[in-house]
């Protein structure tokens, strides 16, 4: 079993990536291939709607996006984290989960799905309602 736990945080040792490294030893107890791949501050954009990907497989950006892709596919099981800014999550794991979703052309269905928002005060609620809906989509 291999799980990808995407970290949208771009604080290094902010609560996410302690999350993130929390939830990654659990899963190495019980022996399950797992990798952390860190957005941080990385520029990832946002879909331009573009049908590039239609056409040719993949995102018209040669970014993360294409090679977390490949990763996501060969997941079982994928776990989004996100600070939550302003009542939302951060604009940068937003970026890249239209893109991935959108882009990426393999089944989604049935691949287990976790998200968390990560707040100091509120938003955590409609936070998580957002990150969720990308499983709900894909089934």
């Amino acid at each position: 079993m291999k799980v990808l736990i995407i970290d949208g945080s771009p604080r290094k040792g902010g609560n996410c990536s302690i999350l993130a490294d929390k939830l990654l030893s659990s899963f190495e107890k019980f022996g399950v291939d797992t990798e952390i791949f860190k957005v941080g501050a990385k520029e990832i954009r946002g879909c331009v709607a573009c049908g590039y990907c239609h056409t040719h497989g993949e995102c018209v950006f040669k970014d993360e996006v294409n090679e977390l892709s490949g990763k996501f596919c060969h997941a079982d099981g994928l776990i989004v984290i996100s600070p939550v800014y302003y009542g939302s999550p951060n604009g940068s794991i937003i970026s890249l989960l239209d893109r991935l979703f959108y882009s990426s052309h393999f089944e989604k269905r049935y691949k287990v799905g976790a998200a968390f928002a990560v707040a100091r005060r509120a938003g955590t609620v409609s936070s998580f309602d957002v990150l969720n809906k990308y499983f709900m989509l894909a089934e």
